[in-house]
Formats: C-alpha cells, sequence, structure tokens
C-alpha cells in the first residue's frame, strides 16, 4: 500500500455561503477579539446566522470581510464606527 497520500484527496467543496464556523475559531483564525466579533454583530457589519438561541456561525465568506476588517482594524488603525462607513461607502460604489 502506497503511504504517499495527500490531504487532496480529503478536500470538500465548501459553499461560502454556508454558515459553518462557530465564534471562538473564528476569533483565532481573524486575530479579532470575541467581544469585538459580538459588536460587530451587534452594529450590523457582519451578522453571523445563530444555530439555536445562542450559537453564532459564521460563513467563508463573513470569514474573507473579517480579515479585511482586521486589516482596518490593525494596519490602518480604523476604529468599528469607522469601518462601518467604510464598508458602507464601499458596498455603494459596487
Amino acid at each position: 500500500m502506497d503511504n504517499t497520500n495527500t490531504f487532496e484527496e480529503f478536500d470538500v467543496p465548501i459553499n461560502l455561503e454556508e454558515p459553518l464556523f462557530v465564534i471562538s475559531v473564528v476569533s483565532k483564525m481573524v486575530h479579532i477579539p470575541v467581544w469585538t466579533l459580538r459588536k460587530l454583530d451587534e452594529l450590523g457589519i457582519v451578522c453571523p446566522v445563530r444555530i439555536g438561541k445562542k450559537t453564532r456561525c459564521y460563513s467563508k465568506m463573513q470569514m474573507r470581510k473579517l480579515n479585511y476588517i482586521h486589516y482596518l482594524m490593525a494596519k490602518r488603525r480604523v476604529n468599528i464606527s469607522g469601518i462601518k462607513v467604510i464598508l458602507e461607502m464601499e458596498g455603494r460604489e459596487q
């Protein structure tokens, strides 16, 4: 038996809109604290799907948006209110 298996054999296609990632995992992956993710949800900036009453689940598309938000916060030093304005302006342009 050949032991040169690669992880490609285990790749599973993921729908970009499917809410799969819980808040604690998202926090680690995008380097944004959980309390900030909750605030972004509260302000309507990135709103995860609720599974049950409390569990927030994010999609891969939301993860991309959160990566951009992290960039704005960490590199450009933009606060949450500024991020909301920037995203709204960019949304109007598209």
